[in-house]
């Protein structure tokens, strides 16, 4: 499996089921565990817009996806 590592800054989207689904927010601190891993397993504490929770929340690396240019752009 392979999957994208978000630098500090980064702008995601939440996308995970739960209350934060659909959020925005923008990496604050990235962990990594990379025990036993052909790939480092990823932490990202997201700093959330519009959240009723003021503080970063931590989310897994499959919880969160990269916001681009393209996915802000309404479909026609």
């Amino acid at each position: 499996m392979t999957h994208q590592l978000f630098p500090v800054g980064s702008r995601i989207r939440v996308n995970s089921y739960g209350p934060f689904r659909g959020l925005r927010g923008t990496v604050h601190t990235v962990d990594t565990i990379s025990a036993d891993f052909d790939e480092p397993f990823c932490f990202y504490q997201i700093v959330l817009e519009g959240a009723y929770i003021q503080e970063p929340i931590w989310f897994e690396y499959d919880e969160v996806e990269l916001v681009t240019s393209a996915s802000l752009t309404p479909p026609n």
